[in-house]
Parts: C-alpha cells; sequence; structure tokens
C-alpha cells in the first residue's frame, strides 16, 4: 500500500506509521518522475478512528455474506480485477532514477493506462527488463512448478509453465529467491491473481507463435504481438469485465458518449491522464468485498477432494511474495518470515484450475464445466458493505509490512481502506452524489442498508455523522448493495469514467481506434475473458486444468 501520493496541484502527500498525514511540495525532478494522481471532487471531513474502527468491525464481522446473483459472477474476476488495479497504477519510471529518458516517455510512464505494463514493463530492450524474456528477446519467460507427493503421483512432477518466473539462485532470503521475475511483484501477492498473470503471459507468447506464421521476426514480431494482446484486453474490459461490476446503462453511457466529471475533452490538464484518488482509495477497492473465503481450487483443494476447499490464507501462502509456498504455515507471523521453507517454486498440487473461476459455457465449452460431484466452481460474493473474515488479519506482505512493527487492527483490510480514506480527506459519498447529480442515499439506507453490514458501536452522534457524511468507499459498497451488487450513479460512474480516460491515454488504445474489432474471439464483436483464456491455453482441458479431475 502506498504511503505517499502525488497528487496534481496539491503536492505530495505522505503518511506515517501512526496514522498522521503531511503535505508538501515536490522538487522539479520529483515532479516529473512521480505517479500522478488527482483529486475529482472536493476535500471531506475525517473520520474519527473511533468511527473507523466500529465501521471495519462491522465490515468484517463473521456473518455469511450473499453470493453474486442474477447474474452470477464467476469469481476468476474478483482477481482480474486486481491485476487491472495493478496495470493501471504500475509506475514504470520508479527505477528510471538517474537514466536518460525523455519527458514523453517519464509523462506516459507515470501516468494509469490500461496497457499492460505489468505484464511488459519497459520491454525486452530494457537493460533491467529483459530479464523477464526469454532468450529470444519477444517471448515472456515461464516458471516450472515443485513437485510434492500429496496426494498422489500426478502432483509429484514438476509442471513447465505452470508458475511464474522466480529469481532463484542462493543469495539473500529464502523470500528473495522466490521473487517473481514479472515488472509488479504485486501481481505475486495471492495465488489467483499470479495464476492470471501467468495466463497474460501464455496470452502473449501464443500470440506471438500465431504471428510468427505470418513472416514477423525479432522486434516487429514483440511489437505486432504486443498491440494485438493489449487491444483484446480493452476489448474484453469493456464489454465482459465493466458490465459485471457496474449498471451497464452506465458503461454504455461513457464510451458512447464520452466522459462527463473527470479530464472532459477539451478540459484536461495535459494529454496524458491522471488517477483520481477517488478511484485509487474508493471506488475501485469494490473488489474487496467480493473475495471468498474459501475456493473450489482444484481436484486436490475442494470440498471433495483430499485438501479440503482453498482458504484465502492459503491463496496468499502459495505466492512468493506475500508467503512461502510452506503448507505448515498457519498464522500470518508464519507467512512474515522471510526465512521459512524449503520450496522456492509453486507446488504442482496447487496450479490452478481454471474451469472453476470461470464459466466456460458462455463461449459454448460445456465440456470445460467442473463436475458438481468434485466441487463444481465458484462465483464471487456480491459487492456490498461486508468483506469475508479473513481479510481483518492479513499477512504483512501484502501491504509491504514483513520486517515493520504496526497495530493488529492495521491487519484489518476495511480499516485499512477508512484509515487511508481519512488521512486524505476524500470527499464523501455525498459530496460526489451532488457532484454528479445524483440522487444520494438515504438515512435508512446507509444505516441500515440492504443485507450487509449491521453498523453498530456508534453512538447517536456518530451515527448522524456518518449518515451527513459517509465515506466514499462505504458509500460507494451501500449503493452497490442497494442495487443488488452492481456499482451505480457514484462508484460506477468514478470507475467507468477512469477506465475510459485511462484507454484513452493508453499508447495503443480501442477508444482512440474506435473501428478497432476483435479477431481473436468467436466473432468480430466478442471477446472476454474465457475466450482470452481458450486462446492463451489452446482451448484445451489438459491445460486449463493440468491435474484433471479426480478418478472415477
Amino acid at each position: 500500500m502506498r504511503d505517499s501520493f502525488f497528487v496534481v496541484g496539491e503536492g505530495v502527500l505522505e503518511f506515517d506509521g501512526r496514522g498522521e498525514a503531511t503535505t508538501r511540495q515536490p522538487s522539479t525532478a520529483e515532479e516529473l518522475r512521480r505517479f500522478r494522481f488527482s483529486r475529482l471532487g472536493p476535500k471531506g471531513p475525517r473520520t474519527d478512528e473511533e468511527t473507523r474502527a466500529a465501521l471495519a468491525a462491522a465490515i468484517t464481522a463473521n456473518v455469511p455474506q450473499p453470493d453474486s446473483a442474477d447474474p452470477a459472477v464467476p469469481a476468476g474476476f474478483t482477481y482480474l480485477g486486481q491485476f487491472v488495479d495493478h496495470d493501471l497504477t504500475m509506475d514504470r519510471t520508479e527505477s528510471q532514477l538517474g537514466q536518460d529518458v525523455n519527458l514523453d516517455e517519464l509523462t506516459q510512464g507515470r501516468s494509469p493506462a490500461l496497457d499492460l505494463d505489468s505484464v511488459y514493463g519497459r520491454g525486452p530492450r530494457d537493460k533491467d527488463d529483459q530479464a523477464f524474456y526469454a532468450q529470444d528477446g519477444v517471448k515472456f519467460k515461464v516458471g516450472t512448478t515443485t513437485p510434492v507427493p500429496f496426494p498422489d503421483e500426478g502432483t509429484n512432477v514438476p509442471f513447465e509453465g505452470f508458475d511464474l518466473p522466480r529469481r532463484g539462485g542462493t543469495a539473500g532470503t529464502a523470500a528473495d529467491r522466490r521473487l517473481p521475475l514479472i515488472p509488479d511483484a504485486r501481481n505475486d501477492e495471492n495465488l489467483v491473481v499470479a495464476q492470471t498473470h501467468l495466463a497474460f503471459i501464455r496470452f502473449h507468447n501464443r500470440v506471438v507463435d500465431e504471428l510468427a506464421l505470418t513472416g514477423l521476426t525479432g522486434e516487429r514480431l514483440f511489437r505486432a504481438a504486443k498491440e494485438l494482446v493489449v487491444r483484446h484486453y480493452q476489448w474484453m474490459l469493456r464489454t465482459d469485465h465493466l458490465p459485471r461490476i457496474i449498471d451497464p446503462a452506465i458503461v454504455d453511457d461513457v464510451f458512447t458518449n464520452g466522459r462527463k466529471f473527470f479530464e472532459v475533452p477539451g478540459h484536461c490538464r495535459d494529454h496524458s491522464p491522471t488517477m483520481p484518488i477517488e478511484f485509487s482509495v474508493a471506488s475501485y477497492r469494490f473488489g474487496h468485498s467480493q473475495v471468498r473465503a474459501r475456493y473450489q481450487w482444484n481436484r486436490v483443494f475442494s470440498s471433495t477432494g483430499p485438501g479440503g476447499l482453498a482458504t484465502l490464507f492459503q491463496l496468499f501462502t502459495f505466492t512468493g511474495v506475500s508467503g512461502n509456498f510452506d503448507p505448515s504455515s498457519g498464522t500470518p507471523a508464519d507467512l512474515d518470515d522471510v526465512n521459512r521453507g524449503p520450496i522456492f517454486t509453486l507446488p504442482s498440487n496447487w496450479i490452478a484450475d481454471f474451469r472453476r473461476l470461470y464459466d466456460f459455457t458462455e463461449a459454448e465449452r460445456d465440456d470445460l464445466v467442473p463436475p458438481a460431484e468434485f466441487g463444481g466452481g465458484n462465483v464471487t460474493k456480491r459487492i456490498d458493505t461486508l468483506l469475508v473474515d479473513p481479510l481483518k488479519e492479513l499477512p504483512a506482505g501484502t501491504f509491504g509490512g514483513r520486517g515493520t512493527q504496526f497495530r493488529e487492527i492495521e491487519r484489518n483490510l476495511a480499516f485499512r481502506n477508512l484509515t487511508r480514506a481519512s488521512m486524505m480527506e476524500l470527499a464523501t459519498g455525498q459530496q460526489i452524489a451532488e457532484l454528479f447529480g445524483a440522487e444520494p442515499l438515504t438515512a435508512e439506507q446507509i444505516l441500515a442498508g440492504n443485507g450487509g453490514a449491521v453498523v453498530e458501536g456508534l453512538s447517536e452522534e456518530q451515527k448522524a455523522q456518518l449518515v451527513a457524511a459517509t465515506p466514499l468507499w462505504f458509500y460507494i459498497l451501500r449503493e452497490a448493495e442497494i442495487g443488488n451488487g452492481l456499482m451505480g450513479p457514484v462508484g460506477g460512474r468514478i470507475t467507468a469514467e477512469v477506465f475510459h480516460r485511462a484507454m484513452e491515454g493508453s499508447r495503443i488504445s480501442i477508444v482512440r481506434s474506435p473501428y478497432w474489432r476483435p479477431t481473436l474471439g468467436p466473432d468480430s464483436s466478442t471477446f472476454r475473458m474465457v475466450d482470452l483464456l481458450l486462446f492463451a491455453f489452446e482451448g484445451k482441458a489438459d491445460l486449463l486444468n493440468p491435474l484433471g479431475d479426480p478418478a472415477n
């Protein structure tokens, strides 16, 4: 989690370990090189710690949370959203301090874009980022899993291409050796986003194979493959991902009629986008509500498998950044130990079964439905004001806290979200609703909701304050809760407009190329996440689910 934000027009907002915030003016060099945030609405009032703690307790209370329904959203989209967030917020200029980089590259590198820089980095010709690429300088490296005897011979073999590439070697801590060789290590914070990143690696590599048949080679082949991959990725986000999380009417309005509130064409400061802190700190944290506590993962870790359902804690454990690949780990403190564990790549029994994360019947592939008698698949939790209980005890590696001291409440994700927003004096839900001309939520909707968090532990005075000045993140979740799990006029509008602006500002852009159409899906208007996976894994069940199903 960021400790500072460069907000255009305000300066650098910095936070210390005691929850205090300061603002300072950046140096000229720093202003050129820092990732650029902006403020969409006015500043709002801060929320006192007692209220934040009470809200966090209500949000992470161990109460049943409904699944998404009408329609259900496959669980993979939760972590696709996290993958996209890392793409939007990756700062490509971080390691370029002191290097000879032109101003255009700096500006592009510090602006939000949906161009897969979390996968591509600065490309195979960059002296640092070439470590992510294969020897041909066109394809990406892939990793090999570690054989493990549990539960059978089928997992006691290495699987090449089913883990991220990793640093390895003998230097440094065990955690150092497990670090992924990818541009954005955040994509190894949990196993689902790590396997999602791997799917994008395989997608690029497969596109390279196809384009190589046309005679392209070397740098021309790489650039053609990247352009095709990024355009299909953006199309998938606009037509498949966004309408599952936002009222589709809002998405259609933004992408058909353009933006109304954020960096409106003709009124932008410059040609490169910024990222509103209202998006980063509030609206795009909706995905925390979609997380499940347990997952049907593969034939080993499922309701019918010998390992039982995969827990959220295990999905942190079996990564290199947050975890240690050690099945004996049982507490967040175990994961905080940088020297724990003898395994340095993903154990073979933890390879994803993508059939359980996405619904391939959307692509008329009924043969890729995980058998119900073996646990079936997963859907997301509804977007609402509840987070599953494990999110109140995050491993320190998920927020860069390994080796540091912090209060136990700071492991609570809801508390962290509310605290960061308060320190940044984020606009309230009511302030953004007024800015957008949207009907605000009523006092009853904010306090009672629709089957979400039950606000307790607040005085009457604090409840009145909550109703008058609702923290934006909580307001957006409550709005979606009222809207049956779809973000509405405040959260949905912020999110859709930021996606549109980020696509517009990307060097490769379907927004600036309105006549482009996908070529790797079933027709010229369709390319979904299931189509991306089918192409990446050659449409083969034994690649989408390498461990297979249990023997009958």
